[in-house]
């Protein structure tokens, strides 16, 4: 069947979604929904079986609902209806959800209901909850909905519009914080109730900032309001009977400038902030520690679990640093098994635009990035001591993905998406990728999927031999399982040879090319990108980290893809790539 995706961006559930239709035999093309674009010409020119749309944030025009069958993702239950869904489900601390595949209509989220799904709801962020749960049960719903359409004999379900319960789009108004008087509680479900978009709008060092995500303190105190210390980027502040940190701020905008970009609280106040005392986290903090760090490590026998969690999974200079120095230490204890990662939610995307875009010099910001990552990337090709596991409760992309592969197996989530490619940010790409992305999949695979620059789920990502083992469980299930597998790895009696041969084999490949010449030419074409100011690199950058609406959909992602990565298949066809990783 021919589906065609409708939405306000090539998000990660419309990548999910993409993905996985194809994975169930579809073919998939995409249309945004941009102002001032002609959608409903776009869509009887595709003149597809059905229209989904996985993340609108307009409504349809009639002219398109009326002349054929268009499926409406919406986050919340049946009967739920409004732009706000699942900040309020987040906001007011539900414990469950849902999500709605519903008819579009003339009234919005009213349509009749062809599948719904229910959830669980964890103590996380909204976007974490998004790309999680929200997106697992969105995926049982859509597979469900389209299965049901195809049959040609299902008859979806009207609502009952007494049980209907319609609420407006939550204003920054709704999500005030009180410093003087709100709890940690309170403070923490305002911030993770508006961890990403749009933040919570507050005054702080005599200047407004919306303020991204939020993590409980439980030692530090002060007065309310005050900040208190860093850490990582982020800063604390005191609430009425406690206190947070804040890992990022953004500006408010300045009419007639650029959108300011998200960034790490530190960095953002830059000059303004005050001297504070970095108040760094105890070095090996368990999975349930009861203080906020990004990097953590613990130990279970002879299995080592060094997780890191960096807001969007970007990963700046400093952050790199910091996790290679962890990696480090981690490599200096007795174990024989170490997974890198584990947590849920991203992996990483790679390098952190961001803060590029915000240097004084972006290039070279750009060029001491590039070379921590590959510095990180190293050191983990070149630990031959023991096995190494890349464990991706979350997305990754780019940079991201291409560190996933520098350990000996890697072990993902059933719902995650990958997006093994550099090409849609104008790079060609390091972190080791030409000599490991060939080494899984084959000189020809890696040069489709570079060029290609489609979504993978983790399902087509194994049957490519990106992926080693696809792990089916809850995001808030992860961590436990990963913990389970490396036990038993570590505790295999070939675990030790497995080791013996690994260190042969790398020893063996250097002889034949040593890691420093990949390094080198790779880096040669990205110095050449970053520091010529004419390189789409840098315009690239500015309108993905400043969210620059797209001026059309690209040409690639508008054209049908047929299930060409689907589990077990080899032969990819060649076409251009489409928009989709959030890092480089």
């Amino acid at each position: 069947m021919y589906v065609l995706l409708v939405a306000s961006a090539f998000n990660s559930l419309t990548q999910r979604v993409h993905a996985e239709l194809r994975d169930h035999g579809h073919r998939v093309a995409v249309e945004l929904a941009l102002p001032g674009a002609d959608l409903a010409g776009a869509v009887a020119r595709h003149d597809p079986d059905l229209v989904v749309a996985p993340m609108l944030t307009t409504a349809l025009p009639e002219e398109i609902w009326a002349a054929r069958t268009c499926l409406i993702v919406h986050p919340g239950p049946v009967g739920d209806r409004g732009p706000s869904s699942l900040d309020r489900a987040v906001q007011e601390q539900v414990t469950r959800w849902g999500v709605t595949v519903l008819q579009a209509g003339a009234e919005m989220d009213a349509g009749d209901v062809w599948a719904s799904a229910e959830c669980p709801v964890p103590p996380v962020g909204k976007s974490d909850l998004y790309r999680g749960e929200i997106a697992d049960a969105a995926l049982e719903a859509v597979l469900l909905a389209v299965e049901r359409f195809a049959s040609g004999a299902y008859v979806p379900l009207p609502q009952d519009p007494s049980a209907a319960r319609t609420r407006p789009y939550l204003r920054q108004e709704a999500r005030r914080i009180d410093w003087e008087a709100d709890s940690t509680e309170r403070v923490l479900r305002t911030l993770r109730a508006a961890d990403s978009r749009p933040g919570v709008l507050d005054e702080l060092l005599g200047s407004e900032w919306f303020l991204h995500g939020g993590h409980p303190e439980h030692r530090l105190r002060g007065r309310p309001g005050e900040l208190l210390a860093t850490r990582a980027g982020a800063v604390c502040r005191a609430t009425a009977d406690g206190a947070v940190w804040i890992p990022e701020l953004r500006a408010r905008r300045t009419p007639g400038e650029p959108a300011p970009v998200k960034l790490p609280a530190t960095v953002a106040l830059g000059a303004r902030l005050p001297v504070l005392r970095e108040h760094p986290a105890p070095p090996r903090t368990g999975m349930h520690g009861r203080t906020w760090s990004d990097i953590r490590y613990r130990e279970e026998g002879q299995a080592g679990f060094l997780s890191f969690a960096f807001p969007g999974g970007a990963m700046s200079t400093a952050q790199c640093r910091r996790l290679l120095d962890a990696y480090r230490a981690a490599c200096a204890r007795p174990t024989s098994v170490l997974v890198l990662g584990g947590d849920r939610d991203f992996f990483s995307n790679g390098i952190h635009l961001g803060v590029i875009e915000a240097a004084a010099d972006p290039a070279q910001e750009s060029w001491a990035n590039i070379n921590a990552v590959d510095d990180l990337v190293e050191a983990v090709l070149t630990t031959t001591d023991r096995l190494v596991v890349a464990a991706l409760g979350g997305n990754a992309a780019a940079g991201g993905a291409m560190l996933a592969l520098a350990a000996d197996e890697v072990w993902c989530r059933s719902g995650v998406v990958l997006n093994p490619h550099y090409r849609l940010m104008g790079l060609h790409g390091s972190e080791y990728w030409t000599y490991t992305l060939p080494r899984r999949v084959g000189a020809a695979a890696a040069e489709r999927l570079t060029r290609e620059a489609l979504p993978l789920s983790a399902a087509a990502a194994q049957g490519l031999g990106l992926v080693d083992r696809t792990v089916p469980c809850s995001p808030q299930a992860f961590a436990g399982e990963t913990a389970r597998l490396a036990a038993h790895l570590a505790a295999l009696p070939a675990a030790q040879s497995r080791i013996a041969r690994k260190k042969a084999l790398r020893e063996r490949d250097e002889a034949v090319r040593p890691l420093a010449s990949y390094r080198e030419a790779e880096l040669a074409l990205m110095r050449e990108t970053f520091f010529d100011p004419a390189a789409p690199y840098h315009a690239l950058r500015r309108a993905f980290v400043r969210k620059e609406p797209a001026a059309a959909t690209p040409a690639h992602l508008s054209r049908p893809v047929p299930d060409r990565y689907a589990p077990g298949v080899t032969g990819l066809a060649a076409h251009d790539g489409a928009p989709g990783a959030a890092g480089c």
